[in-house]
């Protein structure tokens, strides 16, 4: 299984549960980070000064977070698209930062494609994972993610058997949502609305829900917590530095983008595939 992720900590917060389960089960699992997040808010104030417009050291604060949440997760081979440094965060769509020589927004396509297709071709994964056309939620990162993500598959030697895009049911959403709402946001300033949650989609549109099991429930919280300069996690609620709280997903849900569909009652991302008899092996 290969992740093709924007930023440290969208691997966690999405793919959390799948990763450590996949890992558990002795699949081969890879990340692959396209930037170090630098243009990130820094949420504890002890470190702020690791902010860009300051020290301008979240990058390396974050690839700390990132290795920690690996070993959580038990992931030993986690990657950063081009080699460390190769580009940069880009910050939210419309500000200077996307302007930036080095900001992943403006990467040549060809040679991140290109960069992702030689990971592709020594790894050989049946199964990827990114995000939708829009990112998720728009960010510029996000969408360049998916787009290296999408031609690096058309163009890898390998065949990619199965791609999965990330995203919650809209009925998931609204029904945790709601619950939150009526426990109280506890510590958080609010509670997110439904459009604050990145790839809400029509029930329908979900392929795969992969449910927890204990264990790997228990290395997401940890591979979350381990990215604390962007998040604030407590029990099944977390949030980023906008201080609304929104679930902890432990049930993680994917929309098949293209290949080998899934079997009916799947509950793995490489379920139906040839030669594994509906189990990840």
């Amino acid at each position: 299984m290969l992740l093709v992720h924007a930023h440290p900590d969208d691997e966690s917060i999405n793919n959390g549960v799948t990763m450590a389960a996949c890992a558990a089960a002795g699949v081969r699992v890879t990340l692959v980070t396209c930037t170090l997040g630098e243009e990130g808010e820094v949420i504890p104030p002890t470190l702020s000064h690791l902010a860009a417009d300051r020290d301008d050291a979240l990058g390396p604060h974050r690839a700390a977070e990132l290795a920690a949440a690996m070993r959580a997760l038990g992931v030993h081979d986690h990657r950063l698209l081009g080699g460390a440094g190769r580009w940069r965060d880009s910050g939210m769509l419309g500000l200077p930062q996307n302007d930036r020589p080095d900001a992943f927004w403006r990467a040549d396509p060809a040679e991140a494609a290109a960069a992702l297709a030689a990971v592709i071709d020594e790894v050989c994964p049946r199964v990827l994972i990114t995000y939708d056309e829009n990112g998720g939620y728009g960010h510029p990162d996000h969408i360049q993610a998916h787009r290296v993500a999408m031609r690096g598959v058309e163009i890898a030697g390998h065949r990619v058997e199965r791609v999965l895009w990330n995203c919650v049911p809209r009925g998931e959403a609204e029904a945790r949502l709601a619950e939150l709402r009526d426990t109280g946001p506890g510590r958080f300033a609010g509670v997110a609305e439904v459009a604050d949650i990145p790839g809400v989609v029509a029930d329908d549109q979900v392929a795969l829900a992969v449910p927890p099991t204990l264990a790997a429930l228990a290395a997401k919280r940890a591979a979350m917590a381990a990215h604390a300069t962007q998040i604030e996690i407590e029990g099944d609620v977390f949030a980023l530095s906008n201080g609304l709280a929104q679930p902890l997903w432990s049930t993680e849900y994917y929309r098949l983008a293209g290949g080998t569909p899934l079997p009916p009652g799947a509950t793995d991302v490489l379920d139906g595939l040839d030669g594994l008899d509906g189990e990840a092996a």
